[in-house]
């Protein structure tokens, strides 16, 4: 049998990646990076680098940063909430999530954006988990009838309540990882459990350009401690706050990526870390980020490679969109970002379902999301040599009257060739008006009441609801919150 080839994309030479890090490493030992966090400044002067106090500028020698790099992990193994199913994070593997935090969501009936509430969020993440082609959770929308204080900590227990699969999250507050923590050790059995089988991933965002603000550092050195995967999300937007090329933003990012990298290690040697972000091509006619942009996704996919050089996971924001609506610019840059995410090989592809500028999740749109992620997860398997011969005996006493649909090696292998989606239309036109001539939007909200009635909640043990739901009533106590809304 003929080895099949996993289908790739590269934008950048291996000249051009290794300027790049090149680049990078000079930035961080001349230039420097300001980190406006007490502990990571003890770290670094622990470890022999010079700072600034007055402007909490670090200068990263060369060296560190190989030294970290060494003992970073290459692979990192996300579990379940049961601790049984493993995912693979590192080398070509690739992963989708719904994209996170998103501020509100776009409402079926009228057509509109508006704040969601706990019963938004319940859908959401009930919905996530019933979606086979999107293997992580994300705490990917804020509820507006809890106060911003909590709800961090809160979308992560509504998370835990009602998926299994892993939850890419992060805290909004220095305070919220303590019973973000104590939530996620409680589903494992123990701290210890927790770091040998992480069940989450930890946002963390540099402020652009070259700067890790107190809070997110301090995100850095908890998940570290605690042997939870920490993703590095810088946010270069080119020309605004980042080089205006693509290459120069290159360089910023990977600097950035990397003095988190190193702070996560100062704080815990072997770490595990995913090399992401989320940046863009900032529209200057309209002072916006744009997602669906493919300057945006050409970052994406040469940081990735970057990344890949350097032996680290990767993550990027991919498979969303700048449009309003499900309409056909959310289809095409959905689609688009998704196909280079997973040619690129990156492993933890956040962005489903959302649009705005990342700023509005859609129900429908993450059904409709789902089935682009499935083609694009079929695109990366490639062609396959299936049989000895390819064809040849198919055609053995082949006249004008030979049937492929009635052969044997048709049923053997139709299913294995081909996905079958469940709203992209393939009737005829006159099965589609017959059907009720809906348009995917319409077919995708259907589906997901479908969905939902179909999947009771897929809960915790009564007794490990009630612990949840003690650890997220302490922290909304302490920060003056008497009452959390109810859950089914």
């Amino acid at each position: 049998m003929i080895p099949k080839i996993r289908p790739k994309l590269q934008l950048l030479s291996q000249d051009l990646v290794d300027k790049i890090v090149q680049e990078a490493y000079i930035l961080l030992e001349k230039t420097g990076v300001f980190v406006e966090n007490g502990e990571a400044l003890q770290l670094f002067k622990d470890a022999g680098m010079r700072i600034e106090d007055t402007e909490q500028r670090v200068f990263i020698t060369p060296s560190l940063v190989d030294d970290c790099l060494a003992s970073t992990p290459s692979i990192i193994t996300l579990y379940d909430r049961e601790g049984e199913r493993a995912f693979t994070v590192g080398g070509d593997e690739v992963h989708f999530d719904p994209g996170s935090a998103a501020v509100t969501i776009l409402d079926t009936a009228t057509r509109k954006q508006r704040k969601a509430d706990t019963s938004d969020l319940v859908r959401f993440v009930r919905l996530t988990d019933a979606l086979p082609h999107i293997d992580f959770q994300s705490t990917g929308l804020i509820s507006g009838d809890i106060p911003d204080i909590i709800s961090d900590s809160y979308r992560l227990y509504i998370g835990l309540q009602y998926s299994s699969k892993p939850v890419v999250t992060g805290t909004f507050r220095v305070e919220g990882f303590a019973p973000m923590f104590e939530m996620l050790a409680a589903v494992r059995g123990s701290a210890q459990a927790l770091a040998d089988k992480p069940l989450a991933i930890f946002d963390a965002c540099p402020s652009p350009a070259l700067k890790w603000s107190h809070l997110t550092t301090q995100s850095l050195i908890d998940a570290a401690r605690a042997g939870i995967p920490s993703e590095l999300i810088s946010m270069g937007m080119t020309g605004a706050t980042s080089p205006v090329t693509i290459a120069g933003t290159l360089v910023q990012h990977v600097a950035e990526n990397l003095c988190g990298l190193v702070i996560c290690q100062l704080a815990q040697k072997g770490a595990p870390v995913i090399f992401g972000g989320s940046p863009s091509s900032f529209d200057m006619r309209k002072g916006t980020t744009p997602m669906g942009a493919i300057e945006t996704m050409m970052i994406d996919a040469g940081y990735a490679q970057v990344a890949k050089h350097l032996g680290l996971p990767t993550h990027a924001y991919m498979g969303l969109s700048d449009a309003k609506l499900n309409d056909s610019q959310a289809g095409l840059e959905t689609g688009i970002g998704a196909a280079l995410a997973v040619l690129a090989g990156i492993n933890v592809i956040s962005g489903p379902g959302m649009l705005d500028f990342e700023s509005c999740q859609s129900l429908e749109k993450l059904v409709i999301d789902n089935e682009i992620c499935g083609m694009a997860l079929r695109l990366v398997q490639g062609i396959e040599q299936r049989d000895e011969d390819l064809a040849l005996p198919l055609f053995e006493g082949f006249s004008a009257g030979t049937q492929f649909l009635t052969m044997p090696h048709t049923r053997r292998w139709y299913r294995e060739e081909h996905i079958f989606p469940d709203i992209i239309d393939r009737d005829t036109y006159d099965a589609w008006v017959s059907a009720g001539e809906k348009d995917i939007g319409q077919r995708a909200a259907d589906r997901v009441e479908e969905l939902l009635r179909q999947s009771p909640p897929n809960r915790v043990e009564p007794e490990l609801q009630g612990r949840l739901r003690a650890i997220m009533q302490a922290d909304a106590e302490k920060n003056g919150i008497d009452a959390l809304p109810g859950l089914d």
